[in-house]
């Protein structure tokens, strides 16, 4: 068993937001190592914008948002983002299947040049990875999985032992490997959680008419349909939350008849849907982590949080967890304190935990509200929704939180006052 010099800090996870987090670090003068179970090769990941083309579309994209966008200039990521494939969205139409309320957001109402970017988790990946690697203090190690996690010390120092026989004592250890996270697991942290009932299917369409900059959802009798506009104007990526029974029936349909029950689902809002790609299908949980951090301990992203996709906010989350656990590390060791200790970084937990339960409870109105099939209460949302469409100060006041431009937001995440 091979024994390392002390790191001073470990992230485990290699996805978008472990990659955030060390990419806003890079400078703070920090060992920082990043394991990642994955065996991919990075420098694939940091081809052109030609090598992404030849791949096709990521079947994983995200509504980006402003603060995210933010985040990830200050990260040093966006500017690689923009050099490959990224879609500004400047519309947002949300309308009932069970009725006729509808919304529409629209960014010339707020005098913004968009409402957000769909970028594929892939390109963002590797705009991170460029930057990660790019830096002398961080390394990056694939294919090697979290074996053990000691109890810290009275350092808050913890002990790492990895699948290759390696053990590497830590001053911090961050839990980004996901929903499932592993090393939250070793940390002894529990999780509160529940089925939301639903799966998601999620791929590529190509349909007849173009997809106009705009996010479109349906909120049908099973669950949300969304359609992501992609830069190619007739394609578009799609997130079908329906009942599990219902998903199955859809992914054991060809790809001729997924097409035509897209299209009456989506009630043709963009013409005939003429063509799917390899269609991918997960079960959804809502999951919340009893606690962020320990001494020597923080959890972000999925590993701290899953909630349902149907307003885009999982990943804008995460990387706000990012900003926020920089912005506490980094306040920590310009005070010359224990940056590492327990009581330092729960005002990182302070900063996020209510934020996050809010979004999850939010979600879940909007769940349960669309669910029911009580007429009154389709009677009540589809009114209020087209109240709320012509309340223009009200429904810009939505749009720009869902944008990341008010509320309580990490300074790294808030953009520069214009002049």
């Amino acid at each position: 068993m091979t024994q390392h010099n002390e790191t001073d800090l470990v992230i485990v996870g290699a996805g978008m937001v472990g990659l955030t987090l060390a990419a806003l670090l890079a400078e703070s003068g920090l060992r920082i190592r990043i394991l990642e179970s994955r065996d991919f090769d990075p420098q694939s990941a940091l081809e052109g914008e030609q090598s992404q083309r030849e791949m096709g579309y990521d079947p994983r994209v995200s509504a980006l948002t402003v603060a995210s966008q933010q985040v990830l200039t200050v990260a040093g990521a966006w500017s690689r983002i923009e050099q490959m494939r990224f879609m500004p969205y400047r519309a947002m139409d949300v309308w009932d299947g069970e009725g006729s309320g509808q919304i529409r957001f629209d960014c010339t109402e707020l005098h913004e040049p968009c409402l957000g970017h769909i970028v594929e988790n892939r390109v963002t990946q590797a705009a991170l990875l460029h930057r990660v690697l790019s830096q002398a203090n961080c390394e990056l190690s694939v294919g090697v999985k979290l074996e053990a996690l000691s109890e810290p010390d009275t350092d808050a120092v913890r002990t790492l032992t990895l699948s290759t026989g390696e053990t590497i004592p830590a001053r911090c250890v961050v839990a980004a490997d996901g929903a499932l996270s592993n090393t939250r697991r070793l940390a002894g942290i529990g999780m509160w959680e529940w089925d939301y009932g639903h799966h998601a299917i999620v791929t590529t369409v190509t349909t007849e008419q173009p997809n106009q900059a705009t996010c479109w959802q349906r909120f049908t009798e099973d669950g949300p349909l969304a359609f992501l506009p992609l830069p190619d104007a007739h394609l578009s990526s799609i997130v079908w939350s329906t009942s599990p029974d219902h998903a199955k029936a859809l992914m054991e349909l060809d790809d001729t008849e997924f097409c035509l029950a897209l299209e009456r689902a989506f009630e043709g809002r963009l013409g005939a849907v003429k063509h799917t790609d390899q269609r991918f299908v997960f079960p959804l949980r809502q999951r919340h982590a009893k606690q962020y951090v320990k001494a020597g301990f923080a959890a972000i992203g999925d590993a701290a949080h899953t909630i349902h996709p149907l307003a885009g906010q999982g990943v804008n989350l995460g990387l706000m967890d990012a900003a926020a656990l920089a912005e506490t590390i980094m306040e920590g060791l310009a005070a010359g304190v224990a940056w590492n200790s327990e009581y330092h970084l729960r005002r990182f937990q302070r900063s996020r935990q209510s934020e996050n339960l809010q979004m999850a409870a939010t979600m879940e109105g909007f769940k349960r509200l669309f669910n029911t099939r009580a007429p009154v209460s389709i009677l009540l949302r589809n009114t209020g929704m087209s109240l709320m469409n012509r309340l223009s100060p009200v429904k810009n006041h939505i749009v720009l939180q869902a944008m990341g431009l008010s509320g309580n937001l990490p300074r790294l995440a808030r953009r520069p006052v214009r002049d």
